[in-house]
């Protein structure tokens, strides 16, 4: 009965799809069942305004979601920033089948490892594939820095495991983690590795925490005290640094026959209105509903950070898909949660009195964005570009 519901699925997709994309010459990359047409780069394209089909689901009958990224139980008056489909310039691919997912998930592990914003598409992926499973068939548990998500009559989970610069750091605890002075540890990485063992998709993501300062804090060595041999690095090195023993690790643990990894670009910032032409004062993402209509817009995002992504990735012995979300989301300054969310510390007056000093423009209101981060791996993950081999 799953290889027929499967191939059901395939064939409804037939359409769009060519011959499924491949690895490193040796067959099909796991997981895919077709290929986006030559020459598609789904990170290209244009925002549509689809009240339709947008959004997949409601911020209310979503469990999952944090009361960090509930915008519209917080009190935000307006909902058009859910009503956005992206749409790639010059090609169509399959519409995200929350049944196919989960079928091809069956008896597999899929591991999300990174920061707050990797948790707010894992858990956007979750309010995806919920509604596909009966209530009695579904758990979700926390401890420490790992989520799990269990899809019991698939025998399957999805899982988070926070580690926000993926190598071990002063920030690891999950709950409590603001430092002003970041120390991390150059290697080993075995303190979190341990938990991506037998993972069959792994889907990481790390910027915003490396671009607090031009410099950072390495620990060197396996000791356990950090007062001792602390070195500064500028932060983009010690990403490279960093970034190159999450490769190293995977190239000596990840069956590229059996499985796949993923890296998420970054996630932009809307800090400055006066990078999108308006000069208010004190301008941001604040207020804003409509996304950002020129094509050519590049906000505050490190170009440098991501050709250090770019540069590392591309000398990995295994397949590493890239899921580039930066530009598609650099468009969107009216998918933040604003002050529309939980707050962490009571607003002062003063911050009441101008909304704008403690909105929030780094993190995205669910139902948003991040569901369209997520389009993206499905289609990287099962309609993979024959002409990419990451």
């Amino acid at each position: 009965m799953k290889v027929l519901a499967v191939l059901a699925l395939v064939a409804a997709a037939a359409p769009f799809l060519g011959a499924a994309g491949q690895g490193d010459g040796a067959g099909p990359l796991p997981f895919a069942v077709g290929a986006a047409p030559a020459g598609c780069d789904i990170g290209q394209g244009e925002w549509v305004r689809d009240e339709a089909a947008r959004p997949w689901y409601q911020e209310w009958e979503c469990p999952y979601i944090q009361p960090q990224l509930t915008c519209q139980a917080h009190g935000r008056p307006d909902k058009g920033y859910q009503n956005w489909r992206w749409q790639p310039r010059g090609c169509s691919l399959p519409s995200f089948n929350a049944t196919m997912m989960l079928e091809m998930l069956r008896g597999k592990r899929m591991l999300f490892v990174g920061d707050s914003l990797n948790r707010g598409q894992y858990v956007s992926l979750l309010c995806l594939l919920h509604r596909a499973i009966p209530d009695g068939a579904k758990s979700f548990e926390t401890v420490d820095s790992l989520s799990i998500f269990r899809a019991k009559d698939y025998d399957a989970t999805i899982e988070f495991y926070w580690a926000p610069m993926l190598a071990e750091s002063n920030s690891d605890d999950a709950v409590v983690h603001r430092v002003d002075d970041r120390v991390i540890r150059g290697a080993p990485m075995d303190k979190h590795s341990r938990f991506w063992q037998g993972a069959h998709i792994l889907v990481f993501n790390s910027y915003l925490w490396w671009t607090a300062g031009d410099k950072i804090k390495i620990l060197r060595g396996a000791d356990n005290d950090l007062s001792k041999d602390i070195v500064e690095m500028k932060a983009a090195e010690a990403y490279r640094l960093v970034l190159h023993q999450v490769v190293r690790w995977l190239e000596r643990n990840a069956d590229p026959k059996n499985s796949r990894a993923f890296f998420v670009t970054a996630s932009p910032t809307h800090t400055d209105s006066s990078a999108w032409g308006d000069e208010t004062e004190g301008g941001n993402c604040y207020n804003q509903t409509t996304p950002i209509g020129d094509a050519s817009y590049w906000g505050s995002t490190s170009r440098e950070i991501l050709r250090v992504t770019e540069e590392v990735l591309a000398t990995s012995r295994v397949p590493i898909g890239v899921v580039n979300i930066t530009q598609l989301s650099e468009y969107r300054r009216d998918g933040h949660t604003q002050t529309y969310k939980k707050q962490w510390a009571e607003p002062t007056p003063e911050q009441r009195a101008d909304p704008r000093s403690y909105a929030d423009c780094t993190h995205w209101c669910l139902p948003g964005v991040a569901d369209t981060w997520n389009e993206l791996l499905y289609w990287k993950l099962f309609f993979p570009s024959n002409d990419q081999a990451l």
